[in-house]
């Protein structure tokens, strides 16, 4: 039989508060990708699945039960919360990869802050780093060394590795461009239960998360795409109806997250799913990012719906042009307000990513973001800092700002690492404020359909009572922060 490999990554969602808070919790899906990949290689594959766990100690007892030649320490590329590079999972991974060692494996790492940070890594106990996308290096890479552990990989492309004491970085590997190619990730190696009494427990319902497609060829200059790049590619419909079918067969599961950067962007991909999804008589619902752009093209938000698209989330950034322009962003504010109402019409979910600090960023651009939510009252709002990333020109822009932090310590850090318009803590109290007027005109809509005997959210005309002097009051301090800085 061949040598065994033990993998892993190091997204834990209790070491990351807002995340646990939130109770969803998603499998390691690139992580059981690139399982899959190596069973069908005949590789003997485990998984030591940290997502759900608050300490890395029972590596050890992994480590100590399987013994595996490999420790492949490989991050859910597809999970948009692994692309924060946050430190505290950095240094569980170091940790991980040290504890490795102890037991004679060969450590091999795959992540997008591998990828950007790879000399630390090497400098932390990995042996080999994989650079981007990583299932057909990470094959190559250990069919060579089981071969013949000496072997001379200085040719091998996407790889960084030590020679005579030395970091090298090879070239870089081409992204794969026939996804159909790859087999169905490993589910049979993750603990789905203890995922679904999560979910259970918090929402009443479980959902799991797939991916349809690589990378995203939109050039947002904030945004960092280490691992699929600017390529976009895509997995048949078909592919994708078959795994959801088998998901929904095998573990209960009717709802999914897409968790793709674009979903559906290739022309008629949209069409021919819904097709699928009729043929095979599947009833699902899923939430999927997109932008409003793509959603505004025709036929595309009725063969969503058509489908069983619930909910979408929209990067909608900022509600001032001049922002938009400036991130490259490549929308119009006028598409966010036409695409959120037409999706509204037709009973779907239409949640906001918004960004604030970007570089020339004014209080009277901010004002406008505030009136976009006003105007729309969107489902739900995601909201960030500017958050500069290596490989993007937003990071150029502000490389000379930074310090010696780079990185946040995890997703509610929302530090400004760079001289914005206002000071740290501004953004912040605007993080807090933005949130309170939200669920404050959410009360209000809610107390008004009460009034009228419509069906209404309870809860959120009550939280008006709290919401009200809370947001008051930030709005309060942020002038004052204003009228001093």
């Amino acid at each position: 039989m061949a040598s065994s490999i033990l993998f892993t990554h190091s997204y834990f969602y209790p070491f990351d508060a807002k995340q646990w808070r939130a109770a969803q919790p998603y499998p390691p899906y690139g992580t059981i990708y690139a399982a899959a990949v190596m069973r069908e290689c005949g590789y003997n594959v485990g998984l030591f699945d940290t997502a759900l766990l608050d300490h890395f100690e029972g590596l050890k007892l992994r480590l100590e039960a399987d013994r595996p030649a490999f420790l492949v320490i490989y991050d859910d590329g597809f999970n948009y919360l692994t692309k924060m590079c946050l430190t505290r999972m950095r240094e569980a991974a170091f940790a991980m990869a040290k504890m490795a060692l102890g037991y004679g494996c060969k450590v091999i790492v795959c992540s997008s802050d591998s990828t950007d940070h790879y000399e630390e890594y090497l400098a932390q106990g990995a042996d080999y780093v994989i650079l981007g996308e990583g299932e057909v290096t990470l094959r190559e890479l250990i069919l060579t060394l089981d071969a013949n552990p000496d072997a001379d990989i200085q040719n091998m492309l996407g790889i960084a590795h030590k020679q005579t004491g030395k970091v090298v970085k090879n070239a870089p590997r081409p992204v794969s461009t026939t996804l159909d190619a790859f087999p169905d990730p490993a589910w049979d190696l993750v603990d789905m239960e203890a995922y679904r009494a999560i979910w259970i427990k918090n929402h009443g319902y479980f959902t799991l998360n797939i991916a349809t497609t690589r990378g995203c060829p939109y050039k947002c200059n904030w945004c960092a795409k280490p691992i699929y790049g600017n390529r976009y590619n895509t997995r048949s419909p078909q592919r994708v109806a078959g795994e959801i079918e088998m998901l929904m067969q095998n573990y209960g599961v009717d709802y999914f997250w897409m968790s793709d950067d674009i979903f559906g962007l290739q022309p008629k991909w949209v069409q021919a799913f819904r097709e699928e999804v009729v043929r095979r008589q599947l009833k699902f619902g899923y939430k999927i990012q997109s932008r409003v752009d793509l959603l505004l093209q025709e036929d595309n938000i009725d063969a969503l719906v058509e489908s069983g698209l619930k909910q979408v989330w929209v990067g909608a950034e900022s509600g001032s042009q001049k922002i938009l322009d400036a991130m490259d962003k490549g929308t119009q504010v006028e598409e966010i307000y036409e695409a959120t109402r037409i999706l509204k019409k037709k009973g779907v979910e239409v949640c906001f990513f918004l960004q604030f600090g970007y570089l020339g960023e004014t209080q009277e651009d901010i004002d406008k973001t505030l009136k976009m939510v006003e105007d729309l009252v969107p489902h739900d709002i995601g909201i960030s800092v500017s958050y500069p990333l290596p490989g993007t020109k937003f990071y150029d822009k502000v490389k000379s700002m930074l310090g010696e932090k780079q990185n946040w310590t995890d997703s509610d850090d929302l530090d400004m690492m760079y001289l914005s318009t206002f000071p740290p803590n501004y953004y912040r109290r605007l993080h807090r404020l933005v949130h309170k007027r939200f669920r404050l005109k959410q009360g209000k809509l809610a107390i008004k359909d009460l009034l009228a005997n419509k069906p209404a959210n309870l809860r959120r005309a009550v939280l008006t009572v709290y919401y009200a002097p809370a947001a008051w009051w930030d709005a309060k301090q942020l002038k004052r922060m204003v009228s001093s800085s």
